[in-house]
């Protein structure tokens, strides 16, 4: 686990992703069983990246001898724009998991192309995972407009309806956005009691959370009263543990649409699929240690300008927000924050990688 406090900061900064990189990871060696199809091919499309192969991990002594016993569930969206940041993201678990046989990843999309299975077969050959194709009709007409694009798009609502895509057998899973990278053992997240809510996620109670909803809600004689007897805090929805039974059984995807319907009445918030599940959970969830999503990297959702870390220990790191990573480093304009990101980048091509 990583940590930082007030420094100078290109320094620290660089030594932290240092660290990251030299502390134990599991070895390569015997691939783990896994999902393969009948076509692996390099990618032929032009709009598609070539990665590198990532290295082959193996579970440390202490881990179960049946991995299906103890299978982590990871569910994340699967799209060719985010295509770099999910393999980072997989990467990353991985290398700082003591059981990297134990994962199953659960990839939720609306159209794949084949060369982006094509990747992630010839990136990871011993991954096990699974596919799921998320229905955008299903949210049709159900999205508002929000303050950026990428927020309106059908993938980004696809994580309500994910008790609906997942084998029914899979009563847990944590759910992670594709642009940021795990420091830790996700395992620890994983194991986390969730003391019979529904979710988990770090809580943030010192943000301002009436910014969330507009005046219109606030000034509504009946539409506050939901959170009557809660106290709510902002938590992100880029980073869960959710139990899928329970989210079954309390019909929570119902709750999540009954406010996005409120939302085509009226104007009540401006944030995506955040606000609905806010208005569900928030203040009935399990809070977990920040340290889990140090979020906000990516800056404000208008401009994406530069943030430094917050002080205290690390475990993942998350550009949520405008600005990604991959793309800053691209452009030769990086935040000091996404040199942490680049050793993780499995980009072929790419000048920031872990061979450098």
């Amino acid at each position: 686990m990583a940590s930082w406090s007030p420094s100078p900061f290109p320094l620290l900064a660089g030594l932290l992703s240092f660290l990251l990189l030299c502390r134990p990871l599991a070895a390569s060696a015997t691939p783990s069983s896994g999902i393969h199809h009948s076509l692996i091919r390099k990618p032929s499309s032009p709009e598609i990246p070539v990665f590198r192969e990532a290295p082959a991990f193996r579970n440390g002594e202490a881990c179960s001898s049946s991995p299906s016993n103890a299978t982590i569930h990871v569910a994340m969206t699967l799209d060719a724009n985010y295509l770099r940041g999910t393999m980072a993201a997989v990467l990353s678990i991985l290398q700082h998991s003591t059981c990297p046989e134990n994962f199953e990843f659960h990839f939720l999309f609306t159209r794949l192309e084949p060369e982006v299975l094509s990747s992630i077969n010839s990136t990871f050959p011993y991954l096990r995972f699974r596919v799921y194709r998320f229905d955008s009709n299903r949210v049709r007409g159900k999205i508002s407009k929000s303050i950026r694009q990428a927020l309106d798009q059908p993938l980004n609502y696809a994580r309500i309806y994910l008790a609906d895509l997942i084998p029914t057998n899979v009563r847990r899973v944590v759910y992670l956005d594709s642009d940021l990278v795990v420091v830790d053992d996700i395992a620890d997240l994983w194991h986390v009691d969730l003391e019979g809510k529904v979710l988990a996620a770090p809580e943030y109670c010192h943000a301002n959370f009436t910014k969330y909803f507009t005046e219109l809600f606030w000034s509504d004689p009946v539409l506050p009263r939901t959170f009557d007897g809660r106290r709510p805090c902002y938590f992100n929805t880029g980073v869960m543990v959710v139990d899928v039974e329970k989210w079954r059984q309390g019909r929570y995807t119902q709750k999540v649409e009954e406010w996005m319907a409120v939302q085509k009445q009226k104007r009540i918030y401006h944030l995506g699929s955040l606000p609905p599940f806010l208005l569900v959970l928030a203040g009935n969830i399990k809070a977990v240690d920040h340290r889990w999503n140090q979020h906000g990297l990516g800056g404000d959702n208008l401009e994406g300008k530069c943030r430094a870390l917050h002080p205290g220990p690390i475990s993942l790191l998350h550009w949520s927000g405008k600005g990604k990573p991959w793309l800053r480093l691209d452009s030769r304009k990086p935040c000091t924050v996404d040199h942490l990101w680049a050793p993780y980048d499995l980009y072929r091509s790419s000048k920031h990688s872990l061979e450098e």
